[in-house]
């Protein structure tokens, strides 16, 4: 039976179904030795390779879906190289052999908290999709002087460069004089949207932080850089928000059984989380250098991302 060939490659683990269908327009993708377009299915047996690389691919029943919990600081870029050397988000995750991780959405440089990450292409795809409408809840520290009518603006619909937009709740959560906190729930993630929200309202937003995804939560216990697998019935759970059938089996069961695995996965986690302190007590010095060499180049953005 033929599938999609982005939904193939989504599964093999190099990347979210969207990001496949921009290797595929790109030219990057052959199948049986003829450069894909968007919309070829493939059969199993077909030979697929990614910028001349042959790949592996897998049937549906073969794959194990994994889900990490992870903690982002600020400061990390949502991408897998960053052309000037910055920190990201790839950087500490566990290695694995066969598969990668794949990011559920994208945080913003300044935006920290929480981050979801996979092994399932199509389980990243529709969990990112605005049609499942999957709430995504925010700490949002704000600037500026807030009143009733204003929150009411946010939650009947404000209308961005990109569209329509709104918090479906927005709930006070302390803060003295022009700096107030307030947790803000959406359903969908465009590009910087809860900032954008606020922006509109004319008042700034100084903090941002993700909370939960769906009824995932930042666990406290996770340290800034660490991050915790999701066991069997967490990752059912998000299956089921976007109607994927269940898993029977997690390696998170395996590896985390008895004391000696937790101890493991800390120690792993502290090393993570220090290494990253390194890394952010170079970055300056490296700055300082770049600017002496070449006075005259020009700044680049920070990047972008969601939220």
């Amino acid at each position: 039976m033929s599938e999609k060939l982005q939904k193939v490659l989504a599964r093999a683990g190099h990347g979210s179904r969207r990001e496949m269908e921009a290797l595929i327009t790109a030219g990057r993708v052959s199948v049986d030795g003829k450069v894909a377009t968007l919309g070829d299915r493939v059969e199993v047996n077909a030979v697929i390779r990614v910028d001349g690389h042959q790949i592996k691919t897998r049937a549906a029943e073969e794959v194990i879906c994994r889900v990490l919990a992870y903690h982002k600081p600020e400061g990390e870029m949502c991408t897998r190289n960053d052309p000037e050397g910055r920190p990201t988000v790839f950087d500490r995750l566990p290695k694995m052999e066969g598969a990668r991780w794949i990011a559920v959405g994208r945080l913003d440089v300044n935006t920290s908290g929480l981050l979801l990450f996979t092994t399932d292409g199509e389980l990243a795809n529709r969990l990112m999709h605005p049609s499942h409408e999957v709430e995504r809840e925010y700490a949002v520290r704000v600037f500026g002087e807030i009143n009733e009518a204003m929150l009411q603006r946010l939650r009947k619909g404000v209308q961005l460069e990109d569209g329509m937009a709104k918090f479906t709740k927005i709930k006070p959560a302390g803060g003295e004089g022009l700096n107030q906190w307030f947790n803000v729930t959406l359903t969908e993630g465009r590009n910087r949207e809860v900032r954008r929200l606020w922006e509109s309202q004319e008042v700034q937003v100084s903090r941002l932080m993700r909370i939960r995804y769906g009824d995932v939560t930042l666990d406290r216990g996770i340290p800034r850089g660490g991050w915790q697998e999701l066991k069997l019935p967490e990752v059912n759970y998000l299956r089921g928000l976007v109607n994927l059938p269940n898993e029977t089996e997690s390696k998170v069961d395996l590896q985390q059984d008895g004391k000696t695995s937790r101890h493991k996965q800390a120690a792993q986690i502290r090393r993570a989380v220090k290494r990253h302190k390194e890394l952010q007590g170079k970055e300056p010095r490296a700055r300082a250098t770049t600017a002496r060499r070449k006075p005259q180049a020009s700044t680049r953005n920070s990047g972008s991302g969601s939220k």
